[in-house]
């Protein structure tokens, strides 16, 4: 978790300027976690309680941004009541309680984004988003021109609903192990979407794995590692959302 100075803290939370807050400081009319500071030097953590004459400052949560390659076996979530694994429990420097976007199931493994921006969250799962997310799976059989016509023309699944446009293709197959990889691109997000929508075809999925987020990849990362989003890739999937939540 970022540290910042003491100062910059005060300022930043419309205590005074930083140069007033500096004085501030000086006179020892500040307090950091119980104790008085004097040093312009001192550096603080989002976690940590600052006083003014006595009185508690309200500071804002600094927004963080995680793109994470969720390993299978991992749910997502930040806690379980069955003790297995969640996603933030890897994450322990991060103090700033952040969740992820969406989900993934607990045997799907692939790029999941984590965050304690809510405006941001909710416009990227909101339906008039249409965020695109590419899966590759493998799945049980040998995937013909047709399936793959259904997939992208769009699938009756046995919720009853209709699967979106998608696009679709083979990138391999076994006929001996009787197995192909498939490649789905689609924007809806309902629960098991994937998986219903191979199994709507005649072929159950055997392994999944999320490889791309809008324009997100998973390059650099493997399984299990996690790196913070730029301030442009933040601001570009700002930009995408509102823009496609715009849209009816």
């Amino acid at each position: 978790m970022a540290e910042v100075r003491l100062q910059k803290a005060m300022a930043d939370a419309g205590v005074a300027s930083r140069r007033a807050s500096e004085r501030l400081i000086l006179e020892g009319r500040v307090r950091v976690n119980g104790t008085v500071v004097r040093e312009l030097g001192t550096k603080v953590r989002g976690d940590d309680a600052i006083e003014v004459d006595g009185t508690l400052i309200e500071r804002e949560e600094r927004k963080v941004y995680y793109l994470f390659y969720k390993p299978r076996g991992v749910i997502s979530a930040v806690s379980d009541d069955k003790g297995r694994r969640v996603v933030t429990d890897y994450f322990t420097e991060e103090r700033n309680r952040i969740y992820p976007i969406g989900r993934l199931d607990y045997d799907t493994s692939g790029i999941l984004l984590l965050t304690n921006d809510g405006r941001l969250a909710n416009l990227l799962m909101h339906p008039r988003y249409k965020v695109e997310k590419t899966y590759v799976a493998k799945v049980e059989g040998m995937v013909q021109n047709d399936d793959l016509k259904r997939l992208c023309k769009g699938v009756r699944m046995k919720d009853g609903h209709y699967s979106a446009r998608a696009r679709a293709k083979v990138l391999s197959s076994d006929r001996a192990k009787n197995h192909s990889i498939v490649s789905l691109t689609i924007h809806e997000g309902r629960n098991h979407q994937v998986k219903n929508m191979f199994e709507a075809i005649g072929h159950p999925v055997m392994k999944l794995k999320r490889e791309t987020y809008d324009f997100l990849t998973l390059q650099g990362l493997s399984s299990g590692q996690y790196r913070e989003l730029s301030n442009d890739e933040v601001k570009a999937l700002y930009d995408h959302a509102q823009k496609n939540s715009r849209l009816k």
